[in-house]
């Protein structure tokens, strides 16, 4: 139920200056009496009807009906007695404010038939009150038929209204979550890469300073250049987040394999005709990780790298003839597998990986991208 500071009716298609009236008339109606007695009996009933109004908003559960039912009863016999009909659109406006499915209809039913049988038992007692009135208590039926339901609806409309908004928070939360994910890979994929070559790099140009000082400077030149890349790079990903050519992807890889010295082979071609630019994004991105996992973990000389390019989807395998994962099972726990494999499922993609005699890493990306949510 609502709080009770919602008991006055909002939204009704009535004035607010109407429903005071409603609260104030009763009294006219009883002081119309002759009797003392009735007048007093009229007075209590007002006071207990407003009380139980206002509990039946304030109760849960079962004490809601029984508060309601007095209410009935109290209108019934204002309607009998002095000929005010006007509580039933309380009653109407409270029925409205239902939750309950069941209790609604029957609270409805109970509160429609109540106030017919009364008014029809006050034109058989032939009340002047009743002829006199008679156009406005033909408003009151057609308020005590259509209001509840109004109610009801409204308050539907404005829970989903709010649920609405909620999801919409909610997605939008969400969505900042999946976006902070997404940039942490992108920079992990990115920069990893780089600082793998650049401290590759480091290492051979320490060795040779000595040995080849022009070498080393050779080194040190290309390091400087990984860097500038490197930043050129992420301040691309962070003003556009553009998309990653294979073929772009390919010549980074070459690079890093030799800086590493590591041999490479490429079969297939990286120019993929059928495929998206987001899929080959993805494509890109995983091949990066691939290989950097390679040159961190797989102890190996040798990377063959095949792409495949069918009418149902693209398959690039990325073999390596090193110590395979059975002796690197923390790379199941880290960042790069876990991005890969967040990446594909995004496309409805897929990642396998077979370590019997050096480490293989099939990654597969269906044509008919779905992109899941």
């Amino acid at each position: 139920m609502q709080s009770w500071y919602h008991i006055f009716p909002k939204n009704t298609g009535l004035s607010p200056y109407v429903w005071i009236i409603f609260c104030i008339l009763p009294f006219y109606f009883i002081f119309k009496s002759s009797s003392m007695l009735e007048i007093i009996f009229g007075i209590i009933m007002i006071i207990l009807f407003f009380i139980s109004y206002g509990l039946s908003f304030a109760s849960k559960g079962w004490p809601v009906y029984v508060w309601t039912g007095i209410q009935i009863a109290i209108s019934i016999s204002m309607t009998i007695f002095f000929g005010f009909i006007y509580f039933s659109l309380f009653l109407a406006f409270f029925v409205g404010n239902v939750q309950n499915k069941v209790g609604f209809f029957v609270l409805y039913s109970v509160q429609l038939l109540a106030t017919i049988v009364s008014v029809n038992i006050g034109f058989i007692l032939k009340d002047p009150i009743f002829f006199s009135q008679f156009p406005f208590m033909l408003i009151c039926i057609v308020g005590v038929i259509l209001l509840p339901f109004n109610t009801y609806n409204r308050n539907k409309r404005d829970k989903l209204e709010e649920q609405l908004e909620d999801a919409h928070k909610q997605i939008s939360e969400l969505g900042k979550i999946e976006e902070r994910q997404r940039i942490a890979r992108d920079l992990h994929d990115t920069l990893g890469q780089k600082l793998s070559l650049i401290g590759l790099k480091s290492d051979l140009a320490g060795k040779l300073i000595d040995l080849n000082p022009e070498a080393a400077k050779k080194e040190i030149k290309d390091i400087r250049q990984t860097a500038r890349t490197a930043l050129k790079e992420v301040r691309e990903m962070v003003s556009e987040m553009r998309g990653a050519k294979l073929s772009e992807e390919v010549i980074r890889v070459k690079q890093i394999l030799k800086a590493a010295q590591i041999d490479f082979e490429l079969d297939g071609s990286t120019d993929l005709q059928a495929t998206p630019l987001f899929a080959e994004t993805v494509l890109s991105m995983c091949l990066k990780e691939a290989v950097t996992n390679i040159v961190k973990h797989s102890h190996a000389d040798l990377c063959k790298v095949s792409i495949e390019e069918m009418k149902t989807g693209v398959t690039i395998k990325v073999e390596d003839n090193g110590v395979g994962l059975s002796q690197k099972t923390e790379f199941y726990k880290g960042n790069g597998l876990q991005g890969m494999k967040e990446r594909l499922e995004f496309v409805n993609g897929s990642l396998e990986i077979d370590s019997t005699n050096g480490t293989i890493v099939y990654i597969r990306i269906p044509n008919a991208i779905k992109i899941n949510e």
